[in-house]
């Protein structure tokens, strides 16, 4: 079936559609119907099921044969280390974890924190958690005290789980100074934690609270997997959220395992044995969902790269791991790519390695502009696969399903919506734009299984934040539009797209104008406030490494390229050289705070930057354009 079909018989009959994949996990006890709809638009699928993921990420491999299969890849070119871990070896390891985590009275339905640097142990611990029927919630390794502190009271944990440190390239991060700070600042404490004492830095444990990940382990009984309903909670992530608190996305688990196994073929194309790495973070949705769950559950080997993209040690690092581990569907950020593409724009460094074993890449996180993906597909030479999703959707809504059917490649555009997604594109008043016209994209309810049912305690926020504006559809709060063909273009968050003299202008537009410039090795603009026009544009320029070319030419010539383009109504005159862009860990570019300074707004630190350094020397850039006086 091409996906034409797959999508119709989804439109056709949902409840039918979702059922006919859960037959492919393995229930305790199947359900007795796919959808519950609760009233209110609130949804649930699968409830009255049972079912573990645990087992269905690790034991049942065993049970059917698969035991001496690698489940997980572990490379660490920042340690020199490298190993693998058959997934009998995982069942053991990890049933020992839960029953260490039971031993001290861990049980269904208590969270459990994890805090833990790109490491095996921390896939074990959320499985451990799973097995269990813990909720876990992982938080970024290396977060700031203030902000861990802040998610233990609202997750309110039995235990925390930690490693000893991270490491970045050229440095260690001391995470036990951070988590003691963390529970010190915190109302709730945890009962006690669990920390993985790395080599590269040992940790001082506290008497009777900390315990030692293998000490702890000695001489109990391994736990075995707890059924739990489908619709109990799997884990809580929290995700930043514009406005001060996080919030935190639940996911269910039913829902989770049937649409994380669907995708494993459907869209990423590959076979139980094959190899998968999504060279992203455990502490975001794309860890939780393609490093652990999706490819364990579905039979596949996961590959846990503790590195960058460059500098550990060269920007062939993504192209060694490939070939070396024989990569068959890799997935990872633009920002990444943008980072390689910077370091090695002519791909010497690609010509290096055989890649033959690599069938398809896929590019999420935040817009893929044209320009990176044709570097990509230019030195590659395989299908290049932008596709759109969120944390809290769990997996892609739209995308071009590869192992359905390789539709035409459109730049620009994540392609189509896939099974339980209908993208719409409305207006402020909610009512639906023709095509080629800009405004908020949402799909109608329900949602379909594996996305948030809902946040952790704090339903009115859910409804409030998702709900409310578009009643009977999830507002995504992205902005864009769909063409003729029925794909779709993601521009910008709706708080992008910025008004100029009553024209509603999208800053992901202009970005794709500057990074067409060949001296350009990424860019952002934002909308700073203009007395005369609401808001003008303002774009910021990071050079290729080796461009010669004075800085104030290539903003004369980008500035004539967006005029070109888009056309003067744009009245793109501002722009500006810089070293870096200000980013979160995952790679998204922080435009928001760009945009407070550049107003001289009060403006709180994200607590998901990578470098704060970054923010003054966007001040002083902003300064030299006559912004950023306060």
């Amino acid at each position: 079936m091409g996906y034409q079909e797959v999508y119709d018989s989804w439109k056709s009959d949902p409840e039918g559609f979702w059922m006919d994949a859960a037959n492919a996990i393995d229930w305790d006890k199947k359900p007795s119907k796919a959808l519950s709809d609760l009233g209110g638009d609130m949804y649930e699928w699968f409830a009255d099921g049972m079912v573990n993921t645990c087992y269905n990420a690790v034991d049942r491999h065993v049970e059917n044969g698969r035991g001496e299969q690698t489940a997980i890849i572990y490379d660490s070119p920042i340690t020199h280390t490298k190993r693998e871990i058959t997934y009998v070896e995982l069942r053991n390891r990890v049933a020992n974890l839960a029953g260490a985590l039971r031993a001290k009275g861990v049980e269904k339905g208590d969270r459990v924190i994890i805090y833990m640097p790109m490491i095996p142990e921390a896939l074990e611990a959320m499985l451990a958690c799973a097995r269990l029927g813990a909720i876990h919630s992982v938080v970024f390794g290396g977060f700031a005290a203030n902000e861990l502190a802040v998610r233990i009271d609202d997750a309110k944990p039995k235990a925390i789980i930690a490693a000893s440190c991270g490491l970045e390239p050229g440095r260690v991060v001391h995470y036990k100074p951070l988590l003691d700070g963390a529970i010190d600042l915190a109302d709730h404490k945890p009962d006690f934690t669990v920390i993985f004492q790395r080599e590269q830095e040992v940790a001082d444990l506290k008497e009777g609270r900390d315990f030692n990940w293998h000490g702890f382990q000695y001489g109990v009984e391994p736990a075995e997997c707890v059924p739990v309903e489908g619709n109990h909670p799997a884990y809580i992530l929290y995700t930043s959220g514009t406005t001060g608190a996080p919030k935190g996305v639940i996911r269910h688990t039913g829902g989770q395992l049937v649409a994380l196994n669907w995708t494993m073929k459907n869209i990423y194309n590959v076979d139980p044995g094959d190899v998968f790495w999504a060279a992203s973070d455990v502490g975001w949705v794309v860890g939780h969902s393609y490093i652990c769950y999706g490819p364990l559950i579905h039979g596949n080997t996961t590959i846990v790269f503790e590195g960058k993209p460059v500098g550990t040690p060269d920007p062939g690092t993504f192209w060694r791991v490939i070939e070396e581990h024989k990569v068959k569907t890799f997935f990872t950020a633009p920002t990444a790519f943008r980072a390689v593409k910077r370091e090695d724009p002519t791909g010497e460094y690609v010509k290096k390695y055989d890649l033959s074993c690599l069938d398809q890449v896929f590019l999420a996180g935040e817009r893929a502009d044209p320009d990176t993906i044709v570097w990509a597909q230019d030195q590659l030479k395989k299908p290049i696969i932008d596709h759109w999703w969120q944390t809290e959707l769990g997996y892609p809504g739209v995308c071009n399903p590869v192992g359905i059917e390789l539709l035409p490649v459109k730049l620009g555009s994540p392609s189509v919506p896939l099974p339980g997604y209908e993208m719409k594109i409305l207006d402020d008043a909610g009512n639906e734009l023709p095509p080629g016209e800009l405004g908020a994209i949402v799909t109608p309810l329900p949602l379909p299984p594996g996305t948030f049912p809902n946040l952790w305690n704090a339903e009115d926020r859910f409804k409030k934040s998702y709900l409310t504006n578009f009643p009977g559809y999830y507002e995504t709060g992205d902005a864009g539009m769909i063409d003729e063909d029925g794909y779709l273009y993601i521009m910008a968050r709706t708080d992008d797209v910025i008004n100029v003299a009553g024209h509603r202008l999208s800053t992901g537009g202009m970005e794709e104008v500057l990074a067409d410039h060949p001296d350009v090795a990424e860019c952002a603009v934002i909308g700073v406030a203009d007395q005369l026009k609401g808001q003008m544009p303002l774009g910021f320029l990071c050079l290729n490494a080796g461009t010669t070319k004075p800085d104030d030419d290539i903003v004369k010539e980008v500035v004539k390229l967006v005029r070109e383009k888009i056309g003067p109504v744009a009245a793109f005159k501002l722009c500006c050289v810089v070293d870096r862009l200000p980013k979160t860990r995952s790679g998204k570019i922080l435009r928001g705070t760009m945009v407070s300074i550049a107003d001289s707004k009060e403006y709180k630190m994200p607590a998901t930057i990578d470098d704060p350094v970054i923010l003054d020397e966007i001040k002083v850039a902003l300064q030299g354009l006559g912004y950023a006086k306060g």
